[in-house]
């Protein structure tokens, strides 16, 4: 990954980022621009992240996916973006200051049951890769427990399990 592309800073409040915007860089594997025309709908995935480089490099793998991304720095922020917006998935970290994924899992299950969200998958991204660790996501409400460091292929594979996702050229 080329450094000089990186910024210096992920944006609070993000717009949704795409393939098309330019996300990706010329020699990286790009997303099909008839996938990617309007009126078809692209999968809207929140990534639930506070480490910047993970935001980074989970926010270029979505992009290359064609996959539209929005990014949450904890739990607040995510409950948050779920009630702006709900997401097709979620992407959620563990360990997070503030509010936790597992806490977070829990609320945004909470409140789909209560019909105040829409039914979406969370996926649990994490470093911890225990059995007790994956039993913790499991009981907190999320779908999946993808382990880090991220891989690509790995998780397209899971993301379309969940998702309708463009075909890459």
């Amino acid at each position: 990954m080329d450094k000089s592309r990186l910024p210096a800073e992920v944006p609070l409040h993000p717009i949704w980022l795409t393939a098309a915007s330019g996300g990706a860089g010329a020699d990286a594997p790009q997303a099909d621009p008839s996938a990617l025309a309007p009126g078809r709908h692209q999968p809207q995935v929140l990534l639930v992240e506070d480490n910047h480089i993970n935001q980074v490099v989970a926010l270029e793998f979505l992009a290359l996916m064609g996959v539209q991304a929005r990014l949450a720095k904890n739990g607040l922020e995510a409950l948050a973006a779920c009630a702006e917006s709900a997401p097709d998935l979620v992407l959620m970290d563990i360990q997070m200051p503030g509010m936790d994924g597992l806490e977070c899992a829990r609320r945004l299950r909470a409140q789909q049951r209560e019909g105040r969200l829409p039914s979406f998958p969370i996926l649990a991204l994490t470093a911890h890769a225990l059995d007790a660790d994956v039993a913790a996501s499991m009981d907190a409400g999320m779908d999946e427990h993808l382990t880090k460091p991220l891989d690509f292929v790995a998780l397209r594979t899971r993301l379309q399990r969940w998702l309708k996702l463009p075909q890459a050229n």
